[in-house]
Protein backbone atom coordinates (compact mmCIF):
# COMPACT_ATOMS: atom_id res chain seq x y z
CA UNK A 1 0.00 0.00 0.00
CA UNK A 2 1.33 2.76 -1.12
CA UNK A 3 -0.34 5.47 0.98
CA UNK A 4 0.58 8.36 3.47
CA UNK A 5 -0.08 7.69 7.39
CA UNK A 6 -3.25 9.23 8.15
CA UNK A 7 -5.25 7.62 5.39
CA UNK A 8 -4.54 4.24 7.11
CA UNK A 9 -4.23 4.55 10.75
CA UNK A 10 -7.46 4.81 13.60
CA UNK A 11 -7.35 7.67 15.33
CA UNK A 12 -8.04 8.03 18.90
CA UNK A 13 -9.55 11.19 20.04
CA UNK A 14 -8.34 12.02 23.86
CA UNK A 15 -10.44 15.19 25.60
CA UNK A 16 -7.51 15.66 27.72
CA UNK A 17 -9.35 16.94 31.16
CA UNK A 18 -11.05 13.26 31.46
CA UNK A 19 -8.24 10.61 30.34
CA UNK A 20 -5.83 10.26 33.12
CA UNK A 21 -4.98 12.67 36.02
CA UNK A 22 -1.35 12.26 37.00
CA UNK A 23 -1.04 15.07 39.40
CA UNK A 24 -3.94 14.34 41.40
CA UNK A 25 -6.13 17.58 41.37
CA UNK A 26 -9.07 15.85 39.46
CA UNK A 27 -8.51 16.89 36.20
CA UNK A 28 -6.61 14.77 33.48
CA UNK A 29 -3.34 16.08 32.09
CA UNK A 30 -0.79 15.32 30.16
CA UNK A 31 1.49 13.65 32.40
CA UNK A 32 -1.27 11.35 32.45
CA UNK A 33 -1.91 11.32 28.66
CA UNK A 34 1.95 9.91 28.42
CA UNK A 35 1.37 7.31 31.08
CA UNK A 36 -1.50 5.81 29.18
CA UNK A 37 -0.03 5.77 25.50
CA UNK A 38 1.09 1.80 26.18
CA UNK A 39 -2.70 1.52 26.41
CA UNK A 40 -3.82 3.14 23.06
CA UNK A 41 -0.83 1.15 20.82
CA UNK A 42 -1.79 -2.03 22.73
CA UNK A 43 -5.21 -1.94 21.62
CA UNK A 44 -4.23 -0.81 17.89
CA UNK A 45 -5.19 2.52 16.85
CA UNK A 46 -2.28 4.94 14.67
CA UNK A 47 -2.84 8.22 16.11
CA UNK A 48 -3.80 10.08 18.92
CA UNK A 49 -5.97 13.32 19.00
CA UNK A 50 -5.43 16.05 21.62
CA UNK A 51 -8.20 18.37 22.40
CA UNK A 52 -7.22 21.49 23.86
CA UNK A 53 -4.10 22.12 26.26
CA UNK A 54 -3.36 25.38 25.78
CA UNK A 55 -3.24 28.34 28.14
CA UNK A 56 -6.86 29.28 28.64
CA UNK A 57 -9.46 30.95 31.61
CA UNK A 58 -11.62 27.50 30.42
CA UNK A 59 -14.42 29.35 30.11
CA UNK A 60 -15.19 26.88 27.30
CA UNK A 61 -12.59 24.86 28.34
CA UNK A 62 -9.67 25.22 26.03
CA UNK A 63 -11.62 26.30 23.23
CA UNK A 64 -10.82 29.85 24.51
CA UNK A 65 -6.93 29.81 23.89
CA UNK A 66 -4.59 33.30 25.55
CA UNK A 67 -1.47 31.57 24.35
CA UNK A 68 -1.65 29.53 21.10
CA UNK A 69 2.63 27.94 21.66
CA UNK A 70 2.37 27.03 25.63
CA UNK A 71 0.54 24.45 27.50
CA UNK A 72 -2.32 25.32 30.42
CA UNK A 73 -0.48 24.86 34.11
CA UNK A 74 -3.56 22.86 35.18
CA UNK A 75 -2.41 20.51 31.73
CA UNK A 76 1.60 20.48 32.40
CA UNK A 77 4.25 22.44 30.70
CA UNK A 78 6.00 22.59 27.73
CA UNK A 79 8.29 20.05 28.59
CA UNK A 80 5.70 17.43 29.10
CA UNK A 81 4.60 17.94 25.78
CA UNK A 82 7.71 16.89 24.45
CA UNK A 83 7.62 13.82 26.88
CA UNK A 84 4.29 12.81 25.28
CA UNK A 85 5.15 13.40 21.92
CA UNK A 86 8.11 11.68 22.29
CA UNK A 87 6.51 8.49 24.36
CA UNK A 88 4.21 8.74 20.93
CA UNK A 89 6.58 8.43 18.11
CA UNK A 90 8.55 5.45 20.54
CA UNK A 91 5.44 3.91 20.74
CA UNK A 92 4.80 4.24 16.80
CA UNK A 93 1.55 6.21 16.82
CA UNK A 94 1.36 9.93 15.10
CA UNK A 95 0.64 12.69 17.28
CA UNK A 96 -2.14 15.27 16.12
CA UNK A 97 -3.75 18.55 17.88
CA UNK A 98 -6.40 20.45 18.07
CA UNK A 99 -5.93 24.41 16.36
CA UNK A 100 -8.16 26.92 17.26
CA UNK A 101 -7.98 29.48 14.49
CA UNK A 102 -11.36 30.86 14.50
CA UNK A 103 -11.06 32.83 17.65
CA UNK A 104 -8.91 33.19 21.01
CA UNK A 105 -9.95 33.77 24.46
CA UNK A 106 -10.46 37.71 25.66
CA UNK A 107 -7.34 37.49 27.82
CA UNK A 108 -5.09 36.45 25.06
CA UNK A 109 -2.96 39.68 24.97
CA UNK A 110 -3.70 40.46 21.03
CA UNK A 111 -7.49 41.14 22.37
CA UNK A 112 -6.18 42.88 25.41
CA UNK A 113 -4.01 45.22 23.22
CA UNK A 114 -7.39 45.08 20.52
CA UNK A 115 -9.92 46.36 22.48
CA UNK A 116 -7.28 49.14 24.04
CA UNK A 117 -8.14 52.06 21.25
CA UNK A 118 -9.58 51.87 18.13
CA UNK A 119 -6.27 53.13 16.91
CA UNK A 120 -4.29 50.38 18.51
CA UNK A 121 -2.07 48.32 16.14
CA UNK A 122 -3.66 45.29 17.17
CA UNK A 123 -7.45 46.47 16.84
CA UNK A 124 -7.80 44.75 12.73
CA UNK A 125 -6.19 41.55 14.48
CA UNK A 126 -10.70 41.42 15.78
CA UNK A 127 -13.72 42.00 14.19
CA UNK A 128 -14.89 45.67 15.51
CA UNK A 129 -17.86 47.41 14.56
CA UNK A 130 -19.66 50.50 15.00
CA UNK A 131 -23.22 49.62 17.03
CA UNK A 132 -26.76 50.71 14.69
CA UNK A 133 -27.64 53.99 15.18
CA UNK A 134 -30.01 52.70 17.64
CA UNK A 135 -27.60 50.98 19.50
CA UNK A 136 -28.37 47.54 18.69
CA UNK A 137 -25.54 45.65 17.23
CA UNK A 138 -23.95 45.64 13.48
CA UNK A 139 -25.86 42.76 12.06
CA UNK A 140 -28.58 39.96 13.43
CA UNK A 141 -25.89 37.20 13.57
CA UNK A 142 -26.63 35.29 16.69
CA UNK A 143 -24.06 33.00 18.84
CA UNK A 144 -23.52 29.31 19.18
CA UNK A 145 -23.81 29.45 22.64
CA UNK A 146 -26.62 31.97 22.79
CA UNK A 147 -28.09 35.68 21.60
CA UNK A 148 -26.13 38.09 19.85
CA UNK A 149 -22.62 37.91 18.47
CA UNK A 150 -21.73 41.07 19.25
CA UNK A 151 -20.77 42.23 22.70
CA UNK A 152 -20.56 46.13 23.26
CA UNK A 153 -17.23 47.26 24.31
CA UNK A 154 -17.87 50.80 26.45
CA UNK A 155 -14.48 52.11 26.33
CA UNK A 156 -14.15 52.53 23.05
CA UNK A 157 -18.04 52.23 21.54
CA UNK A 158 -17.53 49.69 18.80
CA UNK A 159 -18.66 45.84 19.03
CA UNK A 160 -16.47 42.93 18.72
CA UNK A 161 -17.69 39.34 16.68
CA UNK A 162 -17.85 36.33 18.94
CA UNK A 163 -19.33 33.08 17.25
CA UNK A 164 -19.47 31.32 20.76
CA UNK A 165 -19.06 33.09 24.11
CA UNK A 166 -18.23 36.73 24.61
CA UNK A 167 -14.91 35.65 25.89
CA UNK A 168 -14.09 34.14 22.11
CA UNK A 169 -13.44 36.92 20.25
CA UNK A 170 -13.41 35.89 16.50
CA UNK A 171 -9.71 36.63 14.94
CA UNK A 172 -9.70 38.82 11.75
CA UNK A 173 -8.60 36.46 9.05
CA UNK A 174 -8.92 39.21 6.53
CA UNK A 175 -5.48 40.76 8.19
CA UNK A 176 -2.41 39.12 7.06
CA UNK A 177 -0.67 39.61 10.28
CA UNK A 178 -3.04 37.31 11.77
CA UNK A 179 -2.67 34.56 8.65
CA UNK A 180 1.40 34.82 9.22
CA UNK A 181 0.98 34.15 13.16
CA UNK A 182 -1.24 31.43 12.91
CA UNK A 183 0.95 29.85 10.00
CA UNK A 184 4.22 30.13 12.49
CA UNK A 185 2.17 28.38 15.42
CA UNK A 186 1.35 25.75 13.47
CA UNK A 187 5.19 25.34 12.36
CA UNK A 188 6.04 26.04 15.84
CA UNK A 189 4.15 22.45 17.05
CA UNK A 190 5.36 20.72 13.85
CA UNK A 191 8.68 21.39 15.11
CA UNK A 192 8.06 19.61 18.63
CA UNK A 193 6.45 16.55 16.91
CA UNK A 194 2.93 17.36 16.27
CA UNK A 195 2.05 15.02 12.82
CA UNK A 196 -1.01 17.00 12.28
CA UNK A 197 -4.00 19.31 12.74
CA UNK A 198 -7.61 19.11 14.09
CA UNK A 199 -8.75 22.66 12.97
CA UNK A 200 -11.60 23.84 15.18
CA UNK A 201 -14.71 25.35 13.14
CA UNK A 202 -12.72 25.53 9.98
CA UNK A 203 -15.30 26.92 7.75
CA UNK A 204 -16.06 29.69 10.20
CA UNK A 205 -12.96 31.50 9.75
CA UNK A 206 -13.64 33.67 6.86
CA UNK A 207 -17.45 35.38 6.89
CA UNK A 208 -19.21 37.93 4.77
CA UNK A 209 -16.73 40.78 4.16
CA UNK A 210 -19.77 42.83 4.28
CA UNK A 211 -21.52 41.80 7.19
CA UNK A 212 -24.55 41.37 5.67
CA UNK A 213 -27.67 40.29 7.95
CA UNK A 214 -28.50 36.25 7.94
CA UNK A 215 -31.81 35.64 6.04
CA UNK A 216 -34.68 34.33 8.35
CA UNK A 217 -35.25 30.35 8.18
CA UNK A 218 -38.40 29.31 6.94
CA UNK A 219 -38.21 26.13 9.29
CA UNK A 220 -36.01 26.48 12.21
CA UNK A 221 -34.19 23.44 13.27
CA UNK A 222 -30.70 21.98 13.49
CA UNK A 223 -28.71 19.52 12.32
CA UNK A 224 -28.55 17.24 15.38
CA UNK A 225 -30.12 18.42 18.28
CA UNK A 226 -32.05 21.56 19.02
CA UNK A 227 -30.23 24.53 18.92
CA UNK A 228 -32.51 27.59 20.15
CA UNK A 229 -32.71 30.64 18.44
CA UNK A 230 -29.56 30.06 16.74
CA UNK A 231 -31.83 28.24 13.97
CA UNK A 232 -34.44 30.90 13.33
CA UNK A 233 -31.57 31.81 10.82
CA UNK A 234 -29.93 30.53 7.70
CA UNK A 235 -26.00 30.94 8.53
CA UNK A 236 -25.09 31.94 5.03
CA UNK A 237 -23.16 35.08 5.75
CA UNK A 238 -21.75 34.04 9.38
CA UNK A 239 -19.51 31.39 7.78
CA UNK A 240 -17.63 29.38 4.72
CA UNK A 241 -17.61 32.40 2.73
CA UNK A 242 -15.96 31.46 -0.78
CA UNK A 243 -12.19 32.84 -0.20
CA UNK A 244 -12.34 30.11 3.20
CA UNK A 245 -10.49 28.17 0.19
CA UNK A 246 -7.74 30.31 0.09
CA UNK A 247 -6.82 30.23 3.94
CA UNK A 248 -7.54 26.24 3.42
CA UNK A 249 -4.62 26.32 0.86
CA UNK A 250 -2.27 28.32 2.96
CA UNK A 251 -2.86 25.75 5.65
CA UNK A 252 -2.17 22.77 3.09
CA UNK A 253 1.23 24.72 1.45
CA UNK A 254 2.43 25.64 5.47
CA UNK A 255 1.65 21.47 7.01
CA UNK A 256 3.21 20.02 3.78
CA UNK A 257 5.89 22.39 3.15
CA UNK A 258 7.20 22.27 6.64
CA UNK A 259 9.53 19.41 6.27
CA UNK A 260 9.85 15.27 4.49
CA UNK A 261 7.39 14.48 7.16
CA UNK A 262 3.58 13.58 6.09
CA UNK A 263 1.02 15.23 8.12
CA UNK A 264 -2.21 16.22 8.15
CA UNK A 265 -5.24 18.73 8.43
CA UNK A 266 -8.64 17.83 9.23
CA UNK A 267 -11.15 20.58 9.53
CA UNK A 268 -14.36 19.88 11.53
CA UNK A 269 -16.71 21.01 8.85
CA UNK A 270 -20.51 21.34 9.76
CA UNK A 271 -22.10 21.16 6.08
CA UNK A 272 -24.65 18.62 5.58
CA UNK A 273 -27.34 19.74 3.40
CA UNK A 274 -24.89 19.68 0.69
CA UNK A 275 -22.61 17.19 0.60
CA UNK A 276 -20.98 18.43 -2.56
CA UNK A 277 -20.49 21.97 -0.67
CA UNK A 278 -18.75 19.31 1.82
CA UNK A 279 -16.54 17.70 -0.24
CA UNK A 280 -15.65 21.40 -1.66
CA UNK A 281 -13.05 21.69 1.22
CA UNK A 282 -10.72 19.18 -0.05
CA UNK A 283 -9.83 21.48 -2.37
CA UNK A 284 -9.11 21.28 -6.47
CA UNK A 285 -6.43 19.31 -8.31
CA UNK A 286 -2.72 20.78 -8.14
CA UNK A 287 -0.02 20.32 -10.73
CA UNK A 288 1.64 18.26 -8.27
CA UNK A 289 -1.36 15.72 -8.43
CA UNK A 290 -2.69 16.10 -5.17
CA UNK A 291 -5.35 18.68 -3.83
CA UNK A 292 -5.10 22.48 -2.82
CA UNK A 293 -7.53 21.94 0.71
CA UNK A 294 -7.45 20.24 3.65
CA UNK A 295 -6.41 16.30 3.80
CA UNK A 296 -9.86 15.32 5.62
CA UNK A 297 -13.38 17.25 5.98
CA UNK A 298 -14.16 15.62 8.91
CA UNK A 299 -17.38 13.73 7.83
CA UNK A 300 -20.18 13.97 10.56
CA UNK A 301 -22.75 12.63 8.09
CA UNK A 302 -23.52 9.42 10.56
CA UNK A 303 -24.15 11.33 13.75
CA UNK A 304 -27.78 11.96 12.22
CA UNK A 305 -28.00 9.07 9.89
CA UNK A 306 -31.05 6.96 10.62
CA UNK A 307 -29.57 3.49 12.42
CA UNK A 308 -30.74 0.86 9.61
CA UNK A 309 -28.94 -0.74 6.84
CA UNK A 310 -31.09 1.42 4.17
CA UNK A 311 -30.12 4.78 5.83
CA UNK A 312 -26.25 3.83 6.71
CA UNK A 313 -25.36 2.96 2.46
CA UNK A 314 -27.38 5.67 1.59
CA UNK A 315 -24.77 8.08 3.56
CA UNK A 316 -21.80 6.07 2.43
CA UNK A 317 -22.88 5.51 -1.34
CA UNK A 318 -23.63 9.87 -1.50
CA UNK A 319 -19.90 10.05 0.77
CA UNK A 320 -18.23 7.97 -2.26
CA UNK A 321 -20.21 9.71 -4.76
CA UNK A 322 -18.97 12.88 -4.32
CA UNK A 323 -15.32 12.78 -3.04
CA UNK A 324 -12.77 14.72 -5.29
CA UNK A 325 -10.64 12.38 -7.92
CA UNK A 326 -7.92 11.73 -4.88
CA UNK A 327 -9.48 12.63 -1.87
CA UNK A 328 -10.24 9.97 0.98
CA UNK A 329 -13.10 9.40 3.14
CA UNK A 330 -13.46 9.80 6.95
CA UNK A 331 -16.13 8.90 9.32
CA UNK A 332 -16.92 9.37 13.14
CA UNK A 333 -19.77 8.05 15.28
CA UNK A 334 -18.54 9.99 18.35
CA UNK A 335 -17.10 12.93 19.34
CA UNK A 336 -16.83 15.77 22.99
CA UNK A 337 -19.86 17.68 21.29
CA UNK A 338 -22.04 14.28 21.05
CA UNK A 339 -24.02 11.93 23.44
CA UNK A 340 -21.82 8.79 23.85
CA UNK A 341 -22.51 6.34 21.42
CA UNK A 342 -23.72 3.66 23.31
CA UNK A 343 -26.38 5.99 24.37
CA UNK A 344 -27.34 7.56 20.77
CA UNK A 345 -27.71 4.12 19.43
CA UNK A 346 -28.12 1.62 21.83
CA UNK A 347 -25.92 -0.92 23.62
CA UNK A 348 -26.93 -3.23 21.64
CA UNK A 349 -25.14 -1.57 18.64
CA UNK A 350 -22.22 -0.76 19.95
CA UNK A 351 -20.36 -3.53 18.94
CA UNK A 352 -21.85 -3.20 15.06
CA UNK A 353 -20.99 0.64 15.53
CA UNK A 354 -17.26 -0.07 15.64
CA UNK A 355 -17.67 -2.68 12.73
CA UNK A 356 -18.85 -0.55 10.63
CA UNK A 357 -16.47 2.18 11.40
CA UNK A 358 -13.42 -0.07 11.26
CA UNK A 359 -14.26 -1.38 8.20
CA UNK A 360 -15.50 1.40 5.59
CA UNK A 361 -13.35 2.70 3.25
CA UNK A 362 -12.01 6.15 5.02
CA UNK A 363 -10.16 7.30 8.00
CA UNK A 364 -11.68 6.29 10.98
CA UNK A 365 -11.76 8.64 14.20
CA UNK A 366 -12.46 6.83 17.52
CA UNK A 367 -13.54 8.69 20.96
CA UNK A 368 -11.67 7.64 24.18
CA UNK A 369 -14.18 5.23 26.00
CA UNK A 370 -16.38 4.63 23.30
CA UNK A 371 -14.18 1.42 22.72
CA UNK A 372 -15.67 0.43 26.40
CA UNK A 373 -19.02 0.85 25.66
CA UNK A 374 -19.63 4.23 28.20
CA UNK A 375 -23.08 5.54 28.28
CA UNK A 376 -23.98 9.04 28.36
CA UNK A 377 -23.67 10.25 32.00
CA UNK A 378 -26.66 12.03 33.69
CA UNK A 379 -24.39 15.03 35.52
CA UNK A 380 -26.31 16.37 38.52
CA UNK A 381 -26.72 20.18 38.26
CA UNK A 382 -24.85 20.77 40.29
CA UNK A 383 -21.58 19.00 38.61
CA UNK A 384 -22.65 20.33 35.10
CA UNK A 385 -20.04 22.92 34.07
CA UNK A 386 -20.22 22.92 30.27
CA UNK A 387 -21.24 26.92 29.32
CA UNK A 388 -23.48 25.50 25.82
CA UNK A 389 -26.08 24.63 27.96
CA UNK A 390 -26.41 27.17 30.51
CA UNK A 391 -26.01 30.37 27.96
CA UNK A 392 -28.02 28.77 25.31
CA UNK A 393 -30.80 28.33 26.96
CA UNK A 394 -31.62 24.69 25.72
CA UNK A 395 -30.03 22.11 28.54
CA UNK A 396 -29.79 19.55 26.57
CA UNK A 397 -26.73 21.10 25.06
CA UNK A 398 -24.84 20.55 27.77
CA UNK A 399 -22.13 18.47 26.71
CA UNK A 400 -21.18 17.10 30.05
CA UNK A 401 -22.21 13.88 29.72
CA UNK A 402 -20.30 12.89 27.36
CA UNK A 403 -16.56 14.12 28.72
CA UNK A 404 -16.52 12.35 31.97
CA UNK A 405 -13.37 10.47 33.18
CA UNK A 406 -12.23 7.71 31.52
CA UNK A 407 -12.44 4.25 33.97
CA UNK A 408 -9.19 2.25 34.25
CA UNK A 409 -10.14 -0.39 36.51
CA UNK A 410 -13.17 -1.09 39.28
CA UNK A 411 -10.99 1.15 42.30
CA UNK A 412 -13.81 3.77 43.93
CA UNK A 413 -11.75 6.47 41.85
CA UNK A 414 -11.79 4.04 38.53
CA UNK A 415 -8.04 4.36 38.80
CA UNK A 416 -8.68 7.94 36.75
CA UNK A 417 -6.66 9.88 39.84
CA UNK A 418 -3.86 8.73 42.44
CA UNK A 419 -4.80 12.21 44.14
CA UNK A 420 -7.86 13.31 44.46
CA UNK A 421 -11.68 11.50 45.19
CA UNK A 422 -14.43 10.92 42.70
CA UNK A 423 -15.88 13.97 44.83
CA UNK A 424 -12.91 15.97 43.42
CA UNK A 425 -13.23 15.08 39.97
CA UNK A 426 -13.86 17.63 37.76
CA UNK A 427 -17.22 15.58 35.93
CA UNK A 428 -18.35 12.54 37.74
CA UNK A 429 -17.58 9.05 37.45
CA UNK A 430 -19.99 6.85 34.73
CA UNK A 431 -22.47 4.93 37.27
CA UNK A 432 -21.40 1.34 36.26
CA UNK A 433 -17.68 2.21 36.14
CA UNK A 434 -16.95 -1.09 38.20
CA UNK A 435 -17.74 -3.05 35.46
CA UNK A 436 -16.95 -0.98 32.16
CA UNK A 437 -13.22 0.05 32.99
CA UNK A 438 -10.28 -1.18 31.00
CA UNK A 439 -9.00 -3.83 33.52
CA UNK A 440 -12.32 -5.73 33.90
CA UNK A 441 -13.11 -5.96 30.21
CA UNK A 442 -9.55 -6.60 29.04
CA UNK A 443 -9.69 -10.28 31.41
CA UNK A 444 -12.96 -10.70 29.62
CA UNK A 445 -13.13 -12.12 25.99
CA UNK A 446 -16.60 -11.27 25.58
CA UNK A 447 -16.29 -7.43 26.00
CA UNK A 448 -16.52 -4.59 24.28
CA UNK A 449 -12.70 -3.90 24.82
CA UNK A 450 -11.93 -7.30 23.49
CA UNK A 451 -14.19 -7.05 20.37
CA UNK A 452 -12.42 -3.83 19.41
CA UNK A 453 -9.18 -5.00 20.39
CA UNK A 454 -9.52 -7.91 17.79
CA UNK A 455 -11.31 -5.26 15.24
CA UNK A 456 -8.62 -3.03 15.24
CA UNK A 457 -6.07 -6.57 14.46
CA UNK A 458 -7.82 -7.26 11.63
CA UNK A 459 -8.00 -4.33 9.90
CA UNK A 460 -4.61 -3.41 10.51
CA UNK A 461 -3.51 -6.85 9.17
CA UNK A 462 -5.77 -6.59 6.18
CA UNK A 463 -4.81 -4.25 3.61
CA UNK A 464 -8.16 -4.37 1.59
CA UNK A 465 -9.43 -2.78 5.36
CA UNK A 466 -7.09 -0.36 5.56
CA UNK A 467 -7.19 0.82 1.76
CA UNK A 468 -9.13 -1.35 -0.47
CA UNK A 469 -12.62 -0.11 -2.82
CA UNK A 470 -15.39 -0.12 -1.55
CA UNK A 471 -18.43 -2.21 -3.52
CA UNK A 472 -21.59 -1.92 -1.34
CA UNK A 473 -23.73 -5.32 -2.04
CA UNK A 474 -27.87 -5.58 -3.61
CA UNK A 475 -28.45 -8.97 -3.40
CA UNK A 476 -28.90 -9.40 0.54
CA UNK A 477 -31.68 -9.37 2.64
CA UNK A 478 -33.62 -5.86 3.65
CA UNK A 479 -32.07 -4.94 7.08
CA UNK A 480 -28.49 -5.85 6.04
CA UNK A 481 -25.88 -3.50 4.45
CA UNK A 482 -22.95 -5.74 2.74
CA UNK A 483 -19.95 -4.43 0.79
CA UNK A 484 -17.08 -5.67 -0.30
CA UNK A 485 -13.25 -4.16 -0.01
CA UNK A 486 -10.57 -4.95 -1.90
CA UNK A 487 -6.86 -4.64 -1.75
CA UNK A 488 -4.76 -6.98 -4.59
CA UNK A 489 -4.86 -10.74 -3.20
CA UNK A 490 -6.54 -9.64 0.23
CA UNK A 491 -10.53 -9.49 -0.46
CA UNK A 492 -12.95 -8.68 2.66
CA UNK A 493 -16.51 -9.46 2.49
CA UNK A 494 -18.79 -7.20 5.37
CA UNK A 495 -21.84 -8.36 6.40
CA UNK A 496 -23.98 -6.08 9.16
CA UNK A 497 -27.30 -6.37 10.39
CA UNK A 498 -29.47 -3.87 11.33
CA UNK A 499 -32.06 -5.23 13.48
CA UNK A 500 -33.62 -7.26 15.98
CA UNK A 501 -34.83 -10.65 14.35
CA UNK A 502 -32.51 -13.27 12.69
CA UNK A 503 -31.55 -12.90 9.45
CA UNK A 504 -29.84 -15.45 6.62
CA UNK A 505 -27.86 -13.85 4.15
CA UNK A 506 -26.39 -15.72 0.71
CA UNK A 507 -22.47 -15.63 0.74
CA UNK A 508 -21.42 -14.60 -2.95
CA UNK A 509 -19.63 -17.82 -4.30
CA UNK A 510 -15.95 -15.97 -3.60
CA UNK A 511 -16.33 -16.47 -0.18
CA UNK A 512 -17.68 -19.90 0.60
CA UNK A 513 -15.53 -21.74 2.82
CA UNK A 514 -13.64 -18.50 3.71
CA UNK A 515 -13.30 -18.08 8.06
CA UNK A 516 -15.05 -15.88 9.72
CA UNK A 517 -12.30 -12.78 10.34
CA UNK A 518 -14.45 -11.10 12.64
CA UNK A 519 -17.76 -11.64 14.38
CA UNK A 520 -19.85 -9.23 16.86
CA UNK A 521 -20.42 -12.25 18.37
CA UNK A 522 -18.38 -15.66 19.10
CA UNK A 523 -18.47 -16.35 15.36
CA UNK A 524 -14.48 -16.24 14.62
CA UNK A 525 -13.02 -19.00 12.74
CA UNK A 526 -16.39 -20.51 11.54
CA UNK A 527 -15.95 -20.78 7.49
CA UNK A 528 -18.54 -19.96 5.89
CA UNK A 529 -21.24 -21.68 3.17
CA UNK A 530 -23.84 -21.01 1.05
CA UNK A 531 -25.58 -19.34 3.43
CA UNK A 532 -24.65 -17.11 6.52
CA UNK A 533 -27.33 -16.16 9.89
CA UNK A 534 -26.74 -13.09 11.24
CA UNK A 535 -28.38 -12.42 14.77
CA UNK A 536 -29.84 -9.22 15.73
CA UNK A 537 -27.35 -6.40 15.45
CA UNK A 538 -24.85 -8.87 14.79
CA UNK A 539 -21.54 -8.00 11.88
CA UNK A 540 -19.28 -10.31 10.54
CA UNK A 541 -16.16 -9.75 8.15
CA UNK A 542 -15.41 -12.60 5.99
CA UNK A 543 -12.25 -13.16 4.33
CA UNK A 544 -8.82 -15.37 3.89
CA UNK A 545 -5.90 -13.83 6.47
CA UNK A 546 -5.49 -13.11 9.67
CA UNK A 547 -8.17 -14.39 12.03
CA UNK A 548 -8.90 -12.73 15.39
CA UNK A 549 -8.74 -15.71 17.67
CA UNK A 550 -10.11 -15.28 21.46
Amino acid sequence: MDRPWWQTAVVYQIYPRSFRDGDGDGVGDLAGITEKLGYLADLGVGAVWLSPFYPSPQADFGYDVSDYRGVDPQYGTLDDFDRLAARAHDLGLKLIVDFVPNHSSDQHPWFVESRQSRDNPKRDWYVWRDPKPDGSPPNNWLSHFGGPAWTLDEATGQSYLHSFLKEQPDLNWRNPAVVDEMMDTLRFWMARGVDGFRIDVAHAILKDPELRDNPLAEDAGGFHKPMGAYDTLVHVHDKAHPDVHEAFARFRQTVDGFDAQERVTIGEIHEYDDLGRWASYYGTPTEAGGLSGLHMPFNFGLLNTPWTAAGVRAHVDAIEAVLPDGAWPNYVLGNHDERRLATRLGPESVCLAGMLLLTLRGAPTLYYGDELGMEEVDVPLDRRVDPWGFRSGVPELGRDGCRTPMAWDASPGAGFSEGAGPSDYWLPLHPDHESVNVAAEAADPDSVLSFYRRALAVRNASPALQAGSYRPLDDVPEGVFGFERAEGDDRRLVLLHFGDDDVEVAVPEAYRGAPVALATHDREVEPVGEVFCLGPWAGAVVGPGLTAGR
